[in-house]
């Protein structure tokens, strides 16, 4: 995406800093497969304190540790390529304009573009993912979120383009037979969405 307008805010809170991040960090796990390095990085991490609750946040994140501190750099790649790209036609695919309901992704797509444009947003030169593509979604609300946007143009954004396309997304990774790794990925993701969910969803 192309973020060359507000300045970026310096006076994040912790809260916030920790938002972008995760949106950061899902947005490179599904935009391409995560190298050696990353994998390590994510495998060394901090694990949460305890023994998480399952089906939260940190129990995801526990999850999605223990699946990078695991894995084979070689088996990630296989296992990306066969779920999001294919021979053909790939089993899942990463542009969320497909799982919205009520309205064709071509004019879900239109409004998507719409919406950036009026914040002066818009793809980068030679990148060639369409801007519905989940890392996509996850680097605007990065942006939003660094740039001190209104917690109200966030909401809106999450409302209507990121959080109706990235469930049933999750949802069909998640169920997918040949998902392993990628499976932690999108319960992890599917935890994080629901806790932004319910924060955004308190404001008024």
């Amino acid at each position: 995406m192309n973020t060359e307008a507000p300045h970026l805010d310096s006076q994040l809170s912790d809260e916030d800093s920790a938002r972008a991040n995760v949106y950061a960090l899902i947005g490179r796990l599904f935009y391409d497969v995560p190298d050696s390095k990353l994998l390590a990085e994510i495998g060394s991490s901090g694990e949460a304190a305890g023994e998480p609750e399952s089906g939260s946040l940190p129990s995801a994140w526990a999850e999605l540790h223990g699946a990078c501190k695991n894995a084979l750099p070689d088996a990630v790649r296989q296992e990306y390529d066969a779920l999001f790209i294919g021979v053909g036609r790939a089993q899942i695919t990463l542009y969320t304009s497909r799982y919205i309901g009520g309205m064709s992704a071509d004019k879900h797509l239109v409004r998507l573009r719409e919406q950036l444009g009026i914040w002066g947003l818009g793809r980068r030169d030679r990148v060639f993912e369409v801007e519905d593509h989940i890392s996509g979604l996850c680097d605007v609300m990065r942006y939003l979120i660094e740039h001190n946007q209104p917690l109200d143009d966030q909401k809106l954004f999450f409302n209507h383009f990121v959080y109706p396309g990235v469930m049933p997304f999750c949802e069909a990774t998640v169920a997918a037979n040949s998902a392993d790794f990628y499976k932690k990925v999108a319960i992890f993701t599917r935890a994080f969405f629901e806790m932004e969910n319910t924060a955004l969803e308190m404001i008024e």
